[in-house]
């Protein structure tokens, strides 16, 4: 029977071997892609110190409409943190769009919630890819001077780029779904690994648990192959199965369908429309924000995009589960009266598990430890299709030698 499970084991690894590799390889870049950004382009995230006054939110907006001519401004985020500098975002083509940092968070919510993870490919069909289009350039406002820094297009940048061949959107529609199944197969890979490793008795089991480090250099391969693989395990295969999630849809579908949820959720309340009379500013909507959730970390304000729709207001509190375990507040466009809020914890069961597929896939569940976790893991899932393939290459030679023997001994 293992003979069976070595040989699907075996195949499948072939298969898909290379890309998962790669995966994994660009997994583990991503993993502290936030704080790598902050520590390599601080001037960005941070103010070289706070000041006893901030300046209200539509002058952090106007600052970037001073430098931006015909500018549409699409959202705000501000936080608490008073190093913290503001974040503008404005409007864009899909073909030139890009997501900000606080702006990604909601659209991955929405996809979330919409059950559309497999359709980032086709949003924006130019640059890089494609994908994670259809918003425009971030701009970065000191809170206190106004001090302007940007554009930045999250296009542009080097963790787009492994962004891209994580997901396989640097081949299109065929790159998603070579990467999908590649990711699928990685779980039958797994599962038929972990058939592989069960020991016959208790002798083996200690070699199974140990690395001989003074051992030959096959021994000391195959033990870098089977004993990481028994610990890398459970969180290569969590990662995996939460990463099909964006390559599927029938696999987000398949989340609120055994959840019994519905993808849309609640709808969300509308504007009581005015005719005349002016619509809310940032600084309007900002102060019933801070009223009605106050102690956020961030505020993230969204205009709406017609006359009918609510400002949306998107806030993590300081007990939030996690960094997208966010609330949504909706205010009248025109007279800022609070139409409604759905916490993290009213949204229907699908929806919640959906959302958190993503700090899970990326490590950032559990803050700091989590991640290192994941770091690890996905540099050890690099080198297993690495010793896999010697290990193989070590039993074509063993067979070939044996045979040859054979040959010999049989004409003699």
């Amino acid at each position: 029977m293992k003979i069976f499970f070595r040989n699907i084991h075996l195949y499948l690894s072939l298969a898909s071997g290379l890309i998962i590799a790669i995966v994994c390889f660009t997994g583990a870049v991503l993993v502290f892609e936030k704080e790598l950004e902050q520590a390599l382009h601080p001037e960005r995230y941070f103010v070289p110190q706070a000041s006893s006054q901030k300046l209200a939110p539509q002058q952090l907006v106007e600052a970037v409409t001073a430098q931006v001519p015909n500018a549409k401004v699409t959202g705000l985020k501000i936080y608490a943190d008073p190093l913290r500098t503001a974040e503008v975002n404005l409007a864009g083509a899909p073909e030139s769009g890009s997501i900000r940092p606080g702006g990604e968070q909601q659209q991955e919510a929405r996809r979330a919630e919409a059950g559309k993870g497999s359709k980032d490919a086709k949003a924006g069909k130019g640059g890089k890819g494609g994908g994670e289009g259809g918003r425009g350039p971030t701009y970065f406002v000191n809170p206190y001077t106004g001090a302007v820094l940007g554009p930045y297009s999250y296009r542009d940048t080097f963790f787009f780029t492994m962004m891209a061949l994580h997901r396989g959107m640097v081949g299109g529609p065929v790159g998603k779904w070579i990467v999908g199944t590649s990711t699928l197969l990685f779980l039958f890979i797994i599962l038929t690994g972990l058939v592989l490793w069960v020991p016959a008795t208790g002798k083996v089991l200690k070699q199974r648990l140990k690395i001989k480090w003074d051992a030959s250099w096959k021994r000391l391969n195959h033990d870098l192959h089977i004993v990481l693989g028994f610990y890398a395990a459970l969180f290569l295969f969590v990662f995996a199965f939460t990463g099909l999630a964006w390559s599927f849809e029938w696999f987000n579908n398949g989340i609120f369908t055994v959840t019994n949820s519905d993808p849309k959720g609640p709808e969300a309340p509308k504007s009581a429309v005015v005719l005349d009379g002016g619509k809310l500013n940032f600084t309007q909507a900002y102060t019933v924000a801070q009223q009605q959730v106050p102690g956020a970390l961030s505020y993230a304000i969204a205009l709406p995009k017609d006359s009918a729709e609510a400002i949306r207001v998107m806030t993590t509190t300081a007990n939030a589960a996690y960094d997208g375990a966010t609330d949504e507040l909706y205010l009248d466009q025109y007279t800022g009266r609070p139409l409604g809020k759905l916490n993290f914890e009213d949204r229907n069961l699908g929806q919640r598990v959906r959302r958190t597929f993503k700090p899970v896939h990326t490590g950032s569940i559990y803050g700091t430890p989590s991640k290192i976790v994941a770091l690890i893991v996905c540099i050890l899932g690099v080198t297993f299709p690495i010793t896999g393939t010697i290990m193989w290459l070590n039993r074509l030679k063993k067979e070939q030698k044996k045979q040859r023997n054979q040959a010999v001994t049989a004409a003699a």
